[in-house]
């Protein structure tokens, strides 16, 4: 959906709440809102209770009376306006600034793991992806994952699955690519240190708490094989730890080149996840929420 859309459709629903909250306000701190209020109630009240003889003989004067009275009461409203004006525009500004700012931040506040990606993607990686199908290079020693460095910063990545072939097609011809350019342009090897997740796992590390992951299983795109959490492969050694000043540059060089590659970095997310990058498709997205759903 276009983000100017968006942004439309909001504006005319805070305006719409504006002008409720407006007539709300008028109805219970101003007299002439309580009269109208009371002549309203008053008024249904026995158009209700007349009989069909007597509704069809006054229903003239009664809208009449009905007419002149809302003009009596919208000139009273326009007084009080006038007199008012700073207590007015005092309301508006607290009522309508809380929803202007939630539309100029929306694009920053939507949930993580949803935001749409705007990178455009560059030369190099496409024609990466127009090339041959890269290869997915050969796993690491499984001791690698098991030091004392790595399960400090990462304690369940044991039962994690760095089985590529598990993952999609389309987002592992991506990741690859970016894996390369990595590599040769920026001089950082890479990882992946999980991949696809179970349900189940997914549930398990949801349980540990929001930081670890604030998703449950089939909220995650690690569940359809469409998502990778990444590190740094440097003399031997796994580097995952943010407080490594060559590790967090690298992080930023990978969230650039993945962007470009049209994948979604965790690193723009309110909970960081500087290694995590995603492929966002409208049919993957509509089957989580079918899942969901159903759940």
């Amino acid at each position: 959906m276009n983000v100017n859309f968006k942004v439309s459709v909001l504006f005319l629903i805070v305006s719409l709440y504006f002008v409720i909250a407006c007539f709300i306000t008028w109805l219970v701190l101003f007299p002439s809102g309580h009269e109208f209020l009371n002549f309203s109630v008053t008024y249904t009240r026995e158009k209700f209770n007349q009989t069909t003889s007597k509704l069809e003989s006054k229903v003239n004067s009664k809208a009449m009376s009905y007419s002149q009275s809302s003009r009596l009461s919208a000139d009273k409203f326009v007084g009080i306006v006038r007199r008012h004006h700073l207590i007015f525009l005092i309301s508006a500004t607290v009522i309508g600034l809380p929803p202007l700012i939630a539309i100029v931040f929306s694009e920053k506040s939507l949930p993580d793991g949803f935001s749409e990606s705007t990178h455009e993607t560059n030369i190099q990686v496409a024609e990466l992806l127009k090339g041959e199908q890269l290869v997915a290079p050969e796993p690491l020693p499984p001791d690698v994952f098991l030091t004392k460095e790595v399960m400090l910063e990462r304690p369940m990545l044991s039962g994690a699955s760095r089985n590529w072939e598990m993952l999609n097609q389309d987002f592992t011809q991506r990741l690859l690519a970016v894996f390369k350019i990595m590599k040769e342009k920026h001089g950082y090897e890479m990882a992946i240190i999980e991949g696809y997740r179970s349900p189940e796992r997914q549930n398990m590390l949801a349980k540990l708490g929001a930081h670890i992951t604030n998703a449950g299983a089939f909220q995650s795109y690690h569940q359809f094989g469409m998502a990778a959490d990444c590190a740094f492969f440097r003399n031997g050694k796994l580097i995952i730890s943010e407080k490594d000043p060559w590790a967090m540059q690298g992080y930023k060089l990978y969230g650039e080149v993945a962007e470009s590659a049209g994948l979604t970095w965790g690193g723009r997310w309110k909970m960081m996840d500087f290694g995590h990058a995603e492929l966002h498709l409208p049919s993957v997205l509509k089957n989580m929420k079918q899942i969901n759903t159903e759940l």
